[in-house]
């Protein structure tokens, strides 16, 4: 009995041990699990803000497993990607800065508009009376309304970076966005805050955000102050979309933008792609848009031109066609050829030839760069550069010499050899990661993107300057101690009479002219501008145009010492001046006028003497008859 007794009381005692040491173990599990969860988290937090470190450039990009392009698409399958519903209710909206029109300031509200205006350097007051989901107008070509895309897309992350951009701009731009972007597409969007100053763009954009985007829209501030490269590559290093997207704080998506935008990108990674940039008037925030297409292209000085769409690079005007050079404002690269490429160069510093880099490395090293009509994109341009960066002097020339000691070889020089002055004392700094991307890719030579990509660039600016007609300073006859001065080199402003440099071979920049094979005469202070003609007949800056059009047409006669403006038949008038009032206009042609005789610093005569033989083709008929004409007559005299 005893003995049974004990049995029972051991069973009993041994069954409460055994609860026991499970309800001990289950505790101990419970809190390695508690104790797992935390350190992924603070991994996964850990990650991301070393990720928005970029003072080293190695970053090694994991590609997700469920990357759209890990894996063949044979679906040939498309899709109407239009939100009409959108585009309904977008279309009855009315009130300030609907339809993208443009809202006039009321003389009551001028001085508060114009405080506003010098700190952002665009209509802020105006911008603030606008709705910041704004409805925008279709500018797209017709074709494009009713284009059908691939009904697999991959996913995109949207990277906006800022820094004290005014809040309603910047929320216009993320609402643009998120309302004309198809939800199933786009992944998120990235707030990239380098370091702002303003209060008002972190707590109250936080709510905002919170309470209008949710999850979808992600703010990251960025650890030091970075400038817009640096930010992008940081923000670019935690996106999780398959195709990265940049755009600037200040610009909004137009109509069913993104499909037309990344089809390209889903066909083949590498290619690259920009939407049609229109733009956001500064003043009004009116949204006006781009009637015609242009190609990106520089000038040797590393100035960014617009040249024309070449004959043949488009069946219509809603197809896609290739540009050399973005702007860099806005386009599509998937996450896995940009890294490939290496991102951006990390030691470029703040922002300015960014754009450069990333479309030669896109060229030369396996891809290719699109504008895509279908896909819009307004921009408001700044009236000026928001600020100066303390501490932080020359970083523009710094970041074009590194895109030049990488990228451009030989041509390189060139770039030096334009303004040597420039690059007294400047270092560019250790470039052995770059170029040994750029070996590893096995990129191209510079030579095949201007002899492949982009030879209009070296027709309009030859690398190495062919002879010219005339050269050097435009001296009045009249009072010799006067000379053309450009003054101020800014568009539409007028060239004035100035005191002569004492070489006139080679006076100072402003003062250096040449009467190219273009049959324009341009400005050596700055490659993108020519003396033109304006209505009121004042002698003016303006862009060159190339094309042999009147305002910019000119002939010097080495015999009369007059400088001819416009075609023969068309327009009988020259280059005169007022020695008084500094003034030089257009006024009919006098051979008796000393007013109207100019000495350059140097002539060619014999290319002067034979004008059709020389430069570029004569494309004016009036012009061609004229010469032809001439040159019989001198043959029968010689006879």
């Amino acid at each position: 009995m005893l003995e049974r007794s004990c049995r029972r009381v051991y069973r009993k005692y041994k069954i409460r041990i055994r609860n026991v040491k499970e309800i001990r173990l289950k505790k101990i599990l419970s809190l390695i699990c508690l104790i797992l969860f935390t350190i992924f988290l603070l991994q996964l937090v850990n990650d991301e803000n070393v990720n928005l470190d970029v003072s080293h450039q190695a970053f090694t990009y994991k590609e997700p497993f469920k990357s759209y392009f890990r894996y063949n698409h044979n679906n040939s399958e498309l899709k109407d990607w239009h939100d009409y519903v959108t585009i309904v209710r977008e279309s009855q909206r009315t009130g300030d800065g609907e339809q993208g029109k443009a809202v006039i300031v009321a003389d009551e509200y001028k001085n508060e508009s114009e405080s506003l205006f010098e700190i952002y350097h665009h209509n802020a007051f105006v911008s603030e009376r606008i709705a910041k989901d704004r409805s925008v107008p279709d500018v797209r070509p017709e074709a494009c309304k009713h284009f059908k895309y691939l009904s697999e897309l991959p996913s995109v992350s949207v990277i906006i970076p800022f820094r004290d951009e005014a809040f309603s701009t910047l929320l216009r731009t993320v609402h643009s966005v998120v309302t004309r972007s198809p939800p199933e597409l786009l992944k998120e969007v990235i707030l990239a805050n380098d370091v702002s100053e303003n209060e008002y763009l972190y707590g109250g954009l936080e709510e905002y955000v919170e309470e209008h985007f949710g999850s979808k829209v992600k703010i990251r501030v960025m650890p030091e102050r970075y400038g817009l490269i640096k930010t992008r590559l940081a923000a670019a290093r935690i996106a999780k979309g398959d195709v990265l997207v940049f755009l600037d704080c200040h610009t909004e998506a137009n109509v069913n933008w993104l499909p037309p935008l990344i089809e390209p990108i889903a066909k083949n990674y590498r290619i690259v792609t920009c939407p049609y940039i229109d733009v956001i008037n500064a003043n009004t925030y009116a949204y006006e848009g781009r009637t015609s297409g242009a190609r990106g292209g520089f000038s040797w000085d590393m100035v960014y031109e617009f040249m024309s769409v070449r004959p043949g690079d488009q069946s219509d005007e809603a197809d896609p066609y290739e540009n050399p050079i973005m702007m860099g404002c806005a386009f599509a690269i998937s996450s896995k050829f940009f890294w490939e490429l290496g991102g951006y160069d990390n030691a470029l510093d703040i922002w300015g030839g960014e754009q450069y880099e990333l479309s030669f490395k896109t060229w030369l090293c396996g891809g290719k760069l699109l504008d895509i009509p279908c896909s819009r994109v307004a921009h408001l341009y700044r009236k000026r550069v928001i600020e100066k960066i303390p501490n932080k002097s020359g970083y523009n020339t710094r970041n074009h010499m590194r895109v030049a000691e990488i990228w451009m070889d030989e041509y390189k020089n060139v770039f030096y050899g334009k303004d040597p002055q420039r690059f007294e004392g400047m270092e560019f700094g250790d470039i052995s990661y770059m170029l040994n991307i750029k070996k590893k890719l096995k990129c191209k030579p510079f030579k095949y993107f201007l002899e492949v990509v982009a030879p209009d660039i070296v027709d309009r600016y030859p690398p190495y300057e062919p002879p010219t007609f005339a050269y050097g300073a435009i001296q009045s006859v009249s009072h010799s101690n006067l000379c053309i001065d450009v003054m101020k080199i800014t568009a539409s402003n007028p060239v004035e009479l100035y005191p002569c440099f004492k070489n006139l071979t080679h006076p100072s920049r402003h003062q250096r002219f040449r009467l190219r094979l273009h049959r324009d005469i341009s400005v050596e202070a700055s490659s993108n501008f020519c003396l033109d003609v304006d209505k009121s007949n004042n002698v003016i800056l303006y862009n060159c145009f190339f094309h042999q059009t009147h305002p910019q047409y000119f002939r010097y006669d080495i015999d009369t010492k007059q400088i001819y403006c416009g075609h023969v038949t068309k327009n009988n008038k020259c280059i005169d001046c007022d020695p008084i009032k500094k003034t030089v206009f257009a006024a009919p042609c006098n051979k008796n006028s000393l007013t109207q005789k100019w000495h350059w610093g140097v002539t060619n005569e014999t290319m002067l003497r034979n004008w059709p033989d020389y430069g570029k083709p004569l494309k004016d008929e009036g012009d061609i008859k004229y010469f032809k004409l001439k040159k019989d007559k001198l043959k029968e005299n010689l006879i």
